[in-house]
């Protein structure tokens, strides 16, 4: 296998690597927004003449979640992808190059 195949490769897992470490930091919630949110959640049911519940909450920091959860599969799918599509390639190199 040619080294700049195996290069190609290599980068490839490092940008679809970042890609999935920076899709997760940016969609989870930090510790400090959750403060942040639960106030916010508070402000809008007691603008809206409405009790907070715990449940209300946990079901919006559910939904944010879930969220997150398909961003996060969708750039690891994206990763696997690339990272398959690249082994595919460099085999093929190999077996042209052996051929």
């Amino acid at each position: 296998m040619d080294n700049q195949d195996l290069n190609k490769a290599e980068n490839l897992v490092d940008k679809a690597s970042k890609a999935v470490h920076n899709t997760a930091e940016n969609a989870k919630w930090k510790a400090e927004e959750y403060e942040a949110r639960a106030k916010e959640y508070i402000h809008e049911k007691k603008a809206e003449n409405q009790e907070p519940t715990a449940e209300g909450w946990l079901e919006r920091a559910k939904d944010s979640v879930a969220d997150a959860w398909e961003d996060t599969k969708d750039a690891l799918h994206s990763a696997w992808e690339k990272t398959k599509d690249a082994a595919v390639d460099a085999e093929a190199e190999v077996k042209k190059a052996t051929n």
